[in-house]
């Protein structure tokens, strides 16, 4: 059948080693023409290189912002191969018509587990006697080191990690408090609390897997410090902008707070050439790690394929679901019609001017799927196999208002 493009001539670029299984589902789909690189690229290469890339996978260091998103010219959409969408001009993707995918849980397990281990290794202070046994020193003492059976596990964000967390948690003898903005169910013995202040009060360690927000930033400050347990303990795998990374470092110092496990930073490098600064640094019994929450073998894979998926999706028969700044349309299949997709302004009388094309062409309309987000309105539209599909894309194209027209098959 017709399509704007045959799949051997869409480009895709894989950036920042995407996993193998990404590259073999593509392949299974019959998408040929794939490059995938190991590292991000820098802005001014990424801008050169994205021209004439059609489907684009990321990961976390890639900035996929305003300036990169205006040189791409024939960007269809886009797949950010981890969890958060922080490092995407979201906006500026949906004024251009490209939708922008995630896999939003396929890492969770990953980081529930990291965290886990962290807050056993945070009670015990073993981190700080291995630093001192690389040293050459021999601390075999019980000084400060505890079981965590028995100990308060607080955990702020009771989401998809936060929740599996608690149900390892509670396996392992804690006793399990969460505080969430949303009522949500517990599972385990888990309990939630009314406030972040009465989380801060009980927890012996204290976990963070909230979202990058407004509402989230500095969070955990030199004031919600102090109300922390004396000689209790911090953990965030969530988000760098969460905790005021410099006060974190003085209630160290002091010893109000008797340990942390940092995966995420204010300001990260952006390569492993480039060195990693903080004031966390040289600190005792702080473990830092370098925003490898998520990045174990399994997640990965599984984020590959996912996304992957999401996006040949996309590019056969037009589904949204689960864009994260487009409005969502799960479409069937429906191999004996045309399938054509038209992206355009959300304003009165848009829809009654894609359907006179149709209506005035003659087209027998087998199915039509709309949906409407903020300014953006998407429909799909299922036509009769006997008419000529670019017939109706060159019309729909000249429509104003029109953003992006594509034959799907």
């Amino acid at each position: 059948m017709n399509q704007s493009l045959n799949k051997d001539q869409i480009k895709i670029l894989l950036l920042e080693g995407v996993h193998q299984n990404a590259v073999d589902y593509f392949k299974n789909q019959g998408y040929s023409n794939i490059e995938s690189l190991s590292s991000a690229l820098p802005e001014a290469e990424l801008i050169e290189r994205i021209k004439d890339v059609h489907f684009l996978g990321i990961r976390s260091r890639t900035q996929l912002n305003a300036k990169v998103l205006a040189a791409a010219e024939k960007l269809v959409a886009a797949g950010c191969f981890c969890i958060g969408t922080n490092q995407v001009d979201l906006e500026a993707a949906r004024a251009r018509a490209i939708p922008i995918f995630n896999a939003p849980f396929a890492n969770t397990r990953s980081v529930a587990e990291l965290t886990m281990a962290s807050a056993i290794h945070l009670m015990r202070g073993t981190f700080a006697k291995s630093m001192a046994a690389h040293r050459g020193e021999w601390l075999k003492s019980a000084a400060n080191s505890y079981e965590v059976r028995g100990k308060k596990l607080g955990i702020v964000g009771y989401g998809s990690i936060g929740s599996q967390l608690s149900v390892i948690a509670s396996a392992l003898g804690m006793h399990v408090y969460f505080y969430d903005t949303e009522n949500k169910l517990a599972h385990g013995n888990a309990q939630g609390v009314s406030s972040l202040d009465e989380l801060l009060k009980i927890s012996d360690v204290l976990t963070l897997h909230v979202p990058e927000t407004p509402s989230t930033k500095d969070m955990i400050n030199a004031e919600t410090l102090a109300k922390m347990k004396p000689g209790s303990h911090l953990i965030n795998y969530a988000r760098g902008t969460v905790v005021d990374i410099e006060a974190l470092a003085e209630a160290l110092k002091s010893g109000h707070i008797g340990g942390a496990a940092l995966d995420v930073f204010p300001v990260e490098p952006k390569g492993k050439d480039e060195a990693f600064v903080s004031p966390i640094r040289g600190i005792e019994n702080v473990i830092i790690t370098p925003h490898v929450g998520g990045s174990t073998q399994e997640a990965q894979a599984n984020i590959g394929v996912e996304v992957a998926e999401k996006l040949v999706k996309y590019s056969d028969n037009g589904s949204t679901a689960s864009a994260v700044n487009f409005p969502e349309v799960a479409l069937p299949g429906h191999e004996q019609a045309h399938r054509i997709m038209n992206i355009h302004q959300n304003k009165p009388g848009m829809m009654s001017e894609i359907n006179k094309i149709f209506s005035d062409g003659g087209a027998n309309v087998m199915g039509q799927f709309l949906q409407t987000s903020g300014d953006i309105g998407y429909v799909v539209i299922d036509i009769d196999a006997d008419h000529n599909p670019a017939t109706f894309k060159t019309q729909l194209k000249e429509l104003e208002g029109t953003i992006k027209t594509r034959i799907l098959h």
